[in-house]
């Protein structure tokens, strides 16, 4: 009999689709097939080179060693800086805390607050991780889904339906991993309303993509157009998509003193604090006026209406133009019920996203895996010239099936 006993916990969760899709990518590439790769979201850019040589100076000053647990004070005064700067938030640097990236700080964050029982409502489509860190705390994810004829964007009718007397958290992510989906002024209003009518429910904002939308300049956040949030709401951010630094792994959160210091005992005796390195990197991202960014923004933009062109120009596929982040959300539908060659019937979005894999050599994901189908996330964080061989590749893979 084996000493090994997992924990029954562990039940309760899966792998990330994001990275059983790329181990299942690399294996397939080991194998030698030729596969077009539209699953990461991540910046295919190089870090700013000033960020670099910040880390670079980093090493050779000696900041090799252990920095408080909740991050170096230079690098929390930043942040509360690039708060009060960007998002018109106001926190001390006692109420911030820097994390191993922002999936870290959101499992910190529920892993000190979520007890059995307690409901955490998320958003459907969502990002694929949320159910399962809530699952993995001991809690029940409730998810809301927010269908196409309502932007993917959760409403006020249906937050109020969703909350019940275990309620612990909402968890609002704007603009959205997968649809890109960003909510207004007007919208985060009307969701604040119903919070204040409810306060027992806490509130965590993923901001990760702020900075990547196509739309209005202005970047509207919900504690800022109802300040009697912030003694509730946890903000959580980081360096990785904007700074396209995914790999430097710096989140942080800001929040009540209270929940910021749980958290920083968590991480004391788990991760500890995060790499020195990447946060002098982090420190020189955040001191300095990202002039880059207008252009990849702009590259971010002409690569989603390449995509949409080419997408919405194949029959049985259809998608609307997304507001902000890097991917696209395409409805696929019209290849429900279709058979492939080999006489298979496509069953689901799942189906069709194997089905592109093993025919068309193009590896994307299956809408089930967020929440909502069907549909499949397709990541536009890639070359022109990937995303036009993709597209072909997809519409050459279409036009093979039967009804």
């Amino acid at each position: 009999m084996s000493a090994i006993r997992i924990a029954a916990r562990m039940r309760r969760i899966k792998p990330s689709p994001s990275s059983a899709g790329a181990d299942r990518l690399a294996q397939l590439r080991r194998e030698g097939r030729d596969i077009v790769s539209l699953l990461i979201g991540e910046p295919d850019f190089d870090t700013p080179e000033t960020i670099r040589r910040a880390a670079i100076d980093a090493i050779e000053s000696g900041q090799t060693r252990y920095t408080q647990t909740a991050g170096t004070l230079a690098l929390r005064q930043a942040i509360a800086a690039k708060f009060e700067r960007e998002n018109g938030l106001r926190y001390e640097p006692r109420d911030i805390i820097v994390t191993v990236g922002a999936k870290h700080a959101i499992f910190n964050a529920l892993s000190v607050s979520v007890e059995p029982g307690d409901e955490v409502i998320i958003p459907a489509p969502y990002w694929v991780s949320y159910p399962d860190m809530v699952l993995a705390c001991d809690g029940t994810p409730v998810i809301v889904p927010c269908p196409e004829e309502h932007g993917f964007l959760l409403t006020p009718a249906a937050l109020e339906a969703a909350i019940t007397p275990a309620t612990r958290w909402l968890i609002l992510n704007s603009p959205s991993n997968p649809t890109g989906a960003a909510y207004s002024a007007d919208q985060l209003r009307d969701l604040a309303d119903v919070l204040l009518r409810h306060p027992q429910v806490m509130l965590l904002t993923d901001d990760i993509y702020e900075h990547i939308r196509f739309g209005a300049a202005d970047n509207p956040h919900i504690v800022a157009i109802e300040p009697r949030l912030r003694e509730r709401a946890v903000v959580v951010n980081g360096v990785s998509k904007t700074y396209a630094m995914t790999g430097w792994r710096i989140g942080y959160a800001a929040g009540p003193s209270e929940l910021i210091a749980a958290m920083d005992m968590l991480q004391s005796q788990s991760t500890s604090g995060a790499c020195s390195i990447s946060q002098a990197a982090a420190l020189a991202a955040l001191r300095t006026e990202p002039s880059f960014l207008p252009g990849w923004v702009a590259t971010y933009r002409s690569r989603r209406d390449l995509a949409l062109q080419r997408l919405n120009a194949i029959p049985g596929l259809r998608c609307t133009a997304p507001a902000g982040a890097f991917y696209l959300w395409v409805n696929c539908a019209g290849l429900i019920g279709k058979r492939t060659e080999q006489g298979q019937r496509l069953e689901s979005d799942l189906d069709v996203a194997l089905y592109f894999l093993e025919s068309a050599g193009v590896a994307v994901i299956g809408g089930t895996s967020y929440g909502l189908s069907p549909y499949f996330r397709a990541s536009i964080a890639t070359g022109a010239e990937v995303i036009e061989e993709a597209c072909r590749r997809i519409a050459a893979s279409v036009a093979k099936l039967s009804s």
